[in-house]
């Protein structure tokens, strides 16, 4: 249990007194928003509800795609 506290302890005095990582974390976070959730809106719209009503025909569609194509 001592090792488990002294690596969290490690982990959050550098947190902690970062200066220049604190920038750095907040360009990932802002990076890893605009990958998921704007890239997704506006390139990968949802197929199978735009052309499909029910879950049954989804899966038909989907199986026949799977099993079907030709190489």
């Amino acid at each position: 249990m001592d090792l488990f506290r002294r690596i969290v302890n490690f982990y959050y005095e550098g947190f902690r007194n970062m200066t220049v990582g604190r920038s750095l974390w907040v360009i990932i976070l802002i990076k890893l928003f605009i990958i998921f959730v704007v890239f997704r809106l506006f390139f990968f719209p949802d197929f199978l509800n735009d052309r499909f009503s029910s879950d049954r025909e989804k899966s038909e569609y989907v199986i026949d795609e799977l099993t079907n194509k030709l190489p």
